[in-house]
């Protein structure tokens, strides 16, 4: 895929912005300040400032007193900073790879991604029309690199764009300014007389290092293409990302599930050639308004079911609020995992871990309620009953020992031990009744002791007598007596399970 870059420079950034949160300001000159050397200079000037010749890097004084009618704001510090990050960070929506280009500009990778909006030409419209819809002026240039679109947006004609590897043609007519190079190399040029990419573009490469030095050289291959250029995105890049930009901003569930729809077919398809599936998803909505309403799913296993994924984002689309509308929808894998394909049984029903149902249903819940907590126990190489399992770390996880089946074992076991009032006849006896939450338990029927010493390595304390009882309505209990049967102090007795 060729590459593509658009450059936006916002000739009034800090101005514009000001504007848009005092909108009296538009209607006269003004300028914001900074303190520089113990004096305050314009930093920034709107409009109507700069066509009375007042211009960033003019002592305030002097300002006012060419125009006293000025006002003068002071600046925020770091308000550049804030604004080109913001507005970044509102240009994904149109590419994933988004940099800022400072003072007063943004650098957009376009590549792949104008024909979601009908071509490189109603792409640049359409950014121009939203941005000045939020206030602010801007030029755009389109080219084949980075460098090139930087200069046609400040230096060429307003928005224009320049046609695949016509980088050259479009540079010779523009100023040295326009290649990005420093005041010393650009004076030094103008005063021998070229001031135009052009009037030195053909020159020997020799004779141009040997006075200007690597530096120009290395900004007219960039620009024409003939070195490379990174540019750095202040968001890290999924490798699956699907973009759907709407002709009308939606505004019902039912419009936000087709467009969910078309995306997970996309994505889906494309992951499931690859083998891969779905571990977390994110659907960003980006509304009409700037907002961003955003909902993200996970599995437990990776996924390409397009109707699974679906289903947890639909629990999720009553969270969206879509307010005036929402012009565009992204899906983002933002983590994706190798799926292991599942064989079906032609011979009966696949029952377990393995059956995708399963994890299915785990999902659903897990993303009805977030607050859910699901786990699943492995055994433990420990024979002490508080250590005797682990949760495990993934549904995939396989057990490094057996369960112990040689001796029965509650099916749900207490975190915590709850002691009892028990009624029990001479020592190594099972007890006779106890009382556990203010009712009496008869035990009907018994079985024990069995005794379970504490691992001395890991810590010390009395040893355990269990018994599994049975009371007079069938319900079956875990208990035990803690240390050695003593007629001068009284037993512990504790509650440690319950048998299904």
């Amino acid at each position: 895929m060729k590459k593509r870059f658009a450059s936006l420079w916002f000739r009034h950034l800090k101005t514009d912005w000001m504007v848009v949160r005092r909108p009296q300001l538009g209607e006269i000159p003004f300028v914001l300040a900074i303190s520089s050397h113990g004096k305050l200079i314009v930093n920034a000037s709107n409009l109507l400032a700069e066509r009375e010749g007042i211009y960033p890097g003019l002592a305030i004084a002097d300002a006012k007193a060419f125009l006293p009618s000025l006002k003068v704001i002071n600046e925020e510090p770091g308000l550049t900073e804030k604004l080109l990050h913001n507005i970044a960070h509102w240009c994904i929506r149109y590419t994933p790879i988004v940099a800022i280009d400072e003072p007063e500009g943004i650098m957009l990778d376009i590549s792949g991604c104008t024909h979601l909006w009908g071509g490189e030409e109603s792409y640049l419209q359409h950014i121009i029309s939203r941005l000045k819809q939020h206030g602010y002026d801007v030029c755009v240039g389109i080219a084949d690199t980075i460098g090139t679109a930087w200069a046609i947006a400040r230096f060429g004609k307003e928005n224009s764009i320049v046609g695949p590897d016509a980088q050259l043609e479009a540079l010779v007519s523009l100023p040295v300014q326009a290649l990005r190079l420093e005041t010393a190399v650009v004076e030094r040029l103008n005063s021998l007389g070229l001031k135009t990419i052009g009037s030195f573009a053909a020159m020997p490469r020799t004779a141009l290092r040997r006075r200007f030095g690597n530096h120009l050289l290395l900004r007219l291959d960039q620009a024409i293409g003939q070195a490379t250029e990174f540019m750095s995105s202040i968001k890290p890049i999924s490798p699956y990302t699907e973009h759907l930009p709407c002709l009308e901003p939606i505004c019902t569930a039912t419009g936000i599930e087709l467009a969910l729809q078309q995306l997970l077919h996309k994505i889906c398809k494309r992951l499931s050639g690859e083998g891969k599936g779905v571990r977390e998803a994110i659907l960003q909505c980006h509304r009409v308004d700037g907002k961003i309403e955003q909902i993200t799913i996970g599995t437990n296993r990776a996924s390409s079911h397009e109707n699974h994924l679906f289903k947890l984002f639909s629990l999720k689309i009553p969270q969206i609020e879509p307010a005036l509308g929402i012009e565009l929808f992204i899906l983002e894998i933002a983590k994706a995992e190798e799926a292991d394909p599942v064989q079906e049984n032609f011979w009966g029903n696949h029952i377990g871990l393995g059956n995708p149902l399963v994890t299915e249903l785990l999902d659903r819940l897990k993303n009805r309620d977030p607050a859910c907590t699901i786990s699943r126990y492995l055994p433990a190489a420990h024979y002490w009953p508080e250590r005797s399992m682990k949760i495990a770390g993934s549904i995939e996880a396989v057990a490094a020992v057996d369960w112990q089946i040689d001796r029965p074992r509650p099916t749900r076991l207490l975190r915590r031990p709850e002691p009892i009032m028990v009624t029990a006849p001479i020592p190594d006896y099972p007890p006779l009744l106890f009382r556990y939450k203010g009712e009496v338990h008869t035990i009907r029927k018994a079985d024990g002791p069995e005794r379970i010493e504490r691992e001395w390595w890991i810590d010390t304390g009395e040893h355990r007598d269990y018994y599994a009882v049975e009371d007079q309505q069938g319900r079956r209990f875990w208990l035990y007596r803690s240390g050695h049967y003593d007629n001068i102090s009284p037993n512990q007795w504790f509650l440690h399970g319950f048998f299904a």
